[in-house]
């Protein structure tokens, strides 16, 4: 017996063209949600904004109704998306990013990536501290569902704001067809590292990510000195646009400036690549809700050195080098271990390919479908 699909919007306006961190989980979200039967997606996305997602998901239907500018797109959440999604026929609505329409009168799921808004409000923007703390507290009374990215965001969510809405896990997937060890027949990963300047052939120190406090790059280009003292050749590659705080990446307090790379943002395409050519990712992130390209480089057949007491360390273990957060001596010390040459490090690598393959974004999209029909009362 067929079952109607469940018609299901979800909230696109707050991710840019250059998408990182969330907005990859947005993309990767909606394209997994398309290639399923159970579901109708209607993507909400900015005036101007709807190729890509008509692209990414095909299936789906895709409604440019926000306005661009980031105040008036918040208050038209609030006073003018209910109604749209009412006429749209819309039986559940996605928040992906914390807020949500608060005066809905259809059933909303909301996404709390991680609560280092109430833990380290100076690691963000100190305009936005305030206003996303009432929205995490608003989707912990007002939601029907709440989805986290991590068992560790979910604990600490519940802990911070009892929330009554029912709290669903969905960890972040990978891409399996982009993330793997075997590089490209045609040459590609060569490519792309020449256009970003990066010389393959030199011991690679790999961060991706957005350079912000948070990220402790700041730390990485501190620890980056020790692997440089000893590996004459090695090259600090840190691939991401600037955040907010670049001044916390303090190339000049480094020894060996020459050999530090800031790429700026990273084309998708390229990601593997440096990841495969890395001889050791560094993601010595403070905190993190999930920590997603920490997972992708394990399943490139990457070395990781990652933060003990994050996710990536809870999900990881002993696939990855742990160090504690902000520890810049034994950061380096890693660092060199592994690019000096790891004995320990075929064993981690099976290990981290193993503890990846089981994340993909389809049971991504399995975890959000179910919190989709228990706020529809389908459960």
């Amino acid at each position: 017996m067929s079952v109607d699909p469940l018609a299901v919007s979800l909230d696109v306006t707050a991710i840019p063209a250059r998408a990182a961190g969330a907005g990859q989980y947005a993309l990767a979200l909606a394209a997994a949600l398309d290639r399923r039967d159970d579901v109708a997606p209607t993507l909400v996305a900015r005036r101007g904004d709807t190729a890509r997602w008509r692209d990414r998901a095909p299936r789906s239907t895709v409604r440019g109704w926000a306005p661009g500018p980031r105040p008036l797109r918040l208050a038209w959440e609030q006073v003018g998306l209910p109604r749209r999604l009412v006429e749209a026929g819309v039986a559940v609505h996605h928040g992906l990013h914390y807020t949500m329409p608060e005066r809905s009168r259809l059933p909303v799921v909301v996404t709390v990536h991680d609560c280092t808004y109430f833990d380290h409000p100076e690691w963000h923007q100190r305009a936005k501290v305030p206003f996303f703390r009432r929205a995490i507290r608003a989707a912990a009374e007002r939601a029907a569902v709440v989805v986290c990215v991590s068992e560790a965001t979910a604990a600490r969510f519940t802990e911070l704001c009892r929330p009554r809405a029912r709290v669903v896990v969905a960890p972040h997937g990978i891409d399996h067809t982009r993330f793997c060890p075997a590089e490209p027949a045609d040459g590609e990963d060569t490519v792309e590292l020449a256009a970003l300047g990066v010389d393959a052939t030199r011991p690679l120190v790999v961060f991706v990510g957005t350079l912000e406090p948070r990220k402790g790059v700041a730390g990485l280009v501190a620890a980056f000195d020790r692997v440089a003292g000893d590996v004459p050749d090695a090259l600090l590659v840190l691939a991401g646009q600037p955040g907010w705080g670049r001044d916390a990446t303090p190339l000049s307090a480094s020894r060996h400036p020459e050999r530090v790379l800031v790429t700026g943002y990273v084309p998708d395409r390229a990601v593997p690549a440096l990841f495969r050519s890395a001889a050791v990712v560094a993601y010595p992130s403070l905190d993190e809700g999930f920590g997603l390209p920490a997972f992708e480089a394990l399943a490139c057949g990457a070395p990781v050195v990652t933060t003990s007491g994050t996710p990536m360390a809870a999900a990881l273990d002993d696939a990855a080098m742990l160090v504690a957060p902000g520890d810049v001596e034994a950061l380096g010390e890693a660092l060199l271990t592994v690019v000096a040459g790891d004995p320990d490090r075929e064993r981690r690598r099976s290990a981290g390919l193993a503890r990846v393959a089981g994340l993909t974004w389809e049971a991504s999209a399995a975890h959000h479908v179910e919190a989709y029909r228990a706020a529809a009362g389908r459960d």
